[in-house]
């Protein structure tokens, strides 16, 4: 009995089987590739490190330093996260499904906790200490919120805030939404000149209307609504002046012109995803356009409206600028984000400051806690 000789194997087939001899079994680690890869990993951190140190001492042009800044968080991040994948590629395979989420989602959980988490409980902490944050005082900081005057009136005046801005920017945003959506010509331009505050800053926008309600006590009225009181006859107004609690609206009618623009987009795109044929049909069987609009409209765009008013409280909240820049926090128009930057910065009251940045906090959660559920209840829907 004779037996056939294997058949000649080519150069290449030759090459895959000495390579395939060279790599490590399926399954294992590649101790080559991992000391590489961690060599590398190393080398990125060492020069990263050293290019930062370079850009706080060098006296080099502002130019060049912004290049190499640039070139650092561009260039080194994604060279971070690029040798970080091969590392964990040279890890066993089990090990590799374990480590690979942690190896993308860990930077920015370690960049939460160093920028977010420490500061927060640091600040929570800070908020039961003295005013040099060396002594232990208890609840006094939170106590005293409601003992002064001026505190317990920024907490008032930044509830209001939080009803009525919303209420009215959405009330408005929704009006104007309706009446955009039914323009046959011209859409786009009215959504345009609506929106086009939204991208003024708050402090540029404080001083426009710092001119419309420009007060003299003596001369003549440069302000735009004074201008027009004296024109009929009537006395100027110091609208954001001595004019409490009035001169708070006057304010929040800045916050309002600003946030109208936004609100009117978002409800705009909402109602252009409501079925037309129900709308027709709703036509046919006799509703009015009040009734279509209470009934079916609204009810549609529901989410829309809760996501946009949450987002709007959680901005109002934070309120600072158009109050220090128009009235300063004077003739009570104090509001909670401006009393914690005059006592932790004005007052060098660093645990006053810091209990009313926690009741600041305290104020966002549920609103935030409010929101994400409302987020996850939508994605379940769908």
């Amino acid at each position: 009995m004779t037996t056939t000789p294997p058949p000649p194997t080519t150069q290449l087939e030759d090459e895959q089987t000495a390579a395939a001899t060279r790599l490590p079994p399926a399954g294992r680690a590649d101790p080559t590739k991992l000391a590489i890869s961690l060599g590398l990993l190393l080398l990125t951190a060492v020069v990263s490190l050293a290019a930062f140190e370079w850009m706080r001492n060098t006296r080099a042009s502002t130019a060049l330093v912004v290049v190499v800044a640039l070139a650092i968080g561009v260039l080194g991040v994604f060279a971070f996260y690029l040798l970080l994948d091969r590392t964990t590629d040279a890890l066993p395979l089990r090990m590799q499904e374990t480590v690979r989420p942690w190896v993308f989602v860990g930077p920015a959980l370690v960049l939460l906790t160093v920028f977010l988490l420490y500061p927060a409980i640091r600040t929570i902490l800070l908020g039961f200490q003295d005013a040099n944050g060396t002594a232990w005082v208890g609840a006094d900081n939170f106590v005293n919120i409601w003992r002064d005057d001026s505190l317990r009136r920024s907490v008032i005046n930044t509830l209001a805030w939080m009803i009525i801005v919303p209420a009215l920017a959405v009330g408005i945003g929704l009006v104007f939404a309706v009446l955009a959506d039914r323009l046959r010509r011209g859409e786009s331009v009215a959504k345009s000149l609506i929106f086009l505050p939204m991208a003024i800053s708050f402090v540029g926008a404080s001083v426009v209307w710092a001119f419309i309600y420009d007060y003299q006590v003596f001369g003549n009225q440069t302000g735009l609504l004074n201008g027009i009181m004296v024109a009929l006859g009537q006395d100027p107004v110091s609208w954001t002046g001595d004019f409490y609690p009035w001169n708070n609206f006057f304010l929040m009618v800045v916050m309002v012109w600003m946030q109208t623009g936004f609100a009117m987009v978002i409800l705009s795109a909402a109602i252009k995803g409501v079925p037309e044929d129900i709308l027709e049909a709703a036509r046919i069987d006799g509703a009015t356009e009040f009734q279509v609009f209470r009934r079916i409209t609204v009810p549609s765009i529901m989410s829309a409206i809760v996501v946009v008013t949450t987002t709007m409280i959680i901005n109002v909240l934070k309120i600072f600028d158009i109050v220090f820049v128009m009235t300063g926090g004077r003739d009570g128009t104090e509001v909670i984000a401006e009393r914690m930057i005059r006592w932790f910065f004005n007052f060098r009251n660093q645990g006053q400051g810091a209990a009313i940045a926690t009741m600041l906090f305290v104020l966002v959660l549920p609103v935030m806690i409010w929101n994400v559920k409302r987020f996850r209840e939508e994605e379940e829907i769908r």
